[in-house]
């Protein structure tokens, strides 16, 4: 039988394909939408990348600031004895009286202690209750057992407690001490980690070089200068309006200077460019009316004329510029400084003492030698 819809079968069989000007508008459309993608993918690096610079700048300065309001508010903190001390013999009144005791470490001469300390020491029997505050002049830990010198009002049974109370009225050195705090230098000591250990801290806010460092000495052991100081706040900045790093509030009583605030204002910038403005980033961070609560304490005693309990600053350093023979004299002395105490003399040394440090140093065309020695431990 003949099919006569044999040519139209074959007709309506055909595929057509794109045209060039189709497929040519397609790969527009194609290309517009990776272009749309691939933009929002670099916008949201550089995004990404401007919140890793600001996380990381804001995380820096936020840790540096929260130990330096921490170390500001321990400062001018004195450290209880390690020991219960005790008096070993019964002492009479007297001016010079040497009171024989079983420890010494952390004693400093001119420290204010209190003897028969009363209801300051728990559970002790009425004979240990005739508390009076004497003044430390001098301290002889060599002999056996230990002793302090000072004048004292009353008598006291062997076996009296011996305590320390107060505070240091310049634990933050105040600006107008011999070596004060500035508007760029932050000093302060105390038991400043609450270990029972006396330390110097330094924060150098030095802007110049971009750097916040800070330095912790330990006011009892070698070596004499004080420790390197150590970066903790990189990529700080002039603050806006030159403003200063460090502010004062002080207070003076008498002869002592308190400072009952500080105010901290640190400027840092990022260390990266930021990817979206090609700039660094700034943030300001500021910490007002830090009060160091023990300097405050103090300031409340002195104003309230309790000068007991203000500790005046220890003195650890004991510089020489003395002929041998001179030295030798002074021996006796020096030994019975508190241990720990620092010796240091210019050029002579001190016979029959092995000195802690040997330093050499040149200034101009002239050598000097430098002998450091460290009480307890010259022999």
């Amino acid at each position: 039988m003949h099919r006569e819809l044999t040519g139209k079968a074959e007709l309506g069989g055909r595929q057509r394909g794109f045209s060039m000007l189709e497929m040519m508008f397609t790969l527009f459309i194609l290309l517009g939408i990776a272009t749309i993608v691939m933009m929002a993918m670099m916008q949201m690096t550089m995004t990404q990348g401007s919140i890793a610079n600001r996380t990381q700048m804001h995380g820096s300065v936020r840790s540096a600031t929260e130990l330096i309001q921490q170390e500001i508010g321990q400062s001018g903190r004195l450290p209880p004895f390690t020991t219960p001390v005790t008096l070993g013999a019964a002492v009479a009144p007297g001016t010079l009286v040497v009171a024989s005791v079983n420890s010494v470490a952390g004693m400093f001469v001119n420290e204010k202690l209190v003897v028969d300390a009363g209801q300051m020491g728990a559970g002790l029997p009425p004979i240990y209750q005739n508390p009076e505050t004497v003044t430390v002049t001098l301290i002889d830990a060599v002999s056996t057992p230990p002793t302090f010198t000072a004048a004292f009002n009353f008598s006291h049974n062997a076996g009296a407690p011996v305590v320390v109370a107060g505070a240091f009225p310049s634990g933050i050195i105040p600006t107008n001490a011999t070596n004060p705090s500035t508007a760029f230098l932050l000093k302060m000591y105390g038991d400043i980690n609450g270990d029972g250990n006396m330390v110097y801290v330094e924060y150098n806010c030095d802007t110049t070089n971009g750097n916040l460092t800070r330095s912790v000495t330990l006011l009892t052991t070698l070596p004499l200068l004080k420790n390197a100081a150590q970066v903790i706040l990189p990529n700080i900045t002039q603050n806006p309006g030159n403003a200063n790093c460090f502010d004062y509030q002080q207070k003076t009583i008498g002869t002592d200077t308190y400072v009952t605030d500080v105010s901290v204002t640190l400027t840092v910038q990022t260390q990266n460019v930021d990817p979206q403005t090609r700039q660094l980033q700034k943030e300001t961070k500021a910490l007002l009316n830090v009060a160091p609560r023990n300097v405050f304490d103090a300031w409340l005693l002195g104003g309230g004329a309790v000068t007991t309990r203000l500790q005046p600053m220890p003195a650890s350093v004991v510089t020489m510029f003395f002929l041998t023979n001179t030295n030798e004299r002074l021996k006796p002395a020096l030994e019975r400084l508190k241990p720990g105490t620092r010796v240091v003399s210019n050029e002579f040394p001190v016979r029959g003492w092995k000195p802690a440090q040997v330093l050499h140093v040149k200034a101009g065309k002239m050598d000097h030698t430098i002998y450091v020695y460290e009480i307890g431990q010259v022999k």
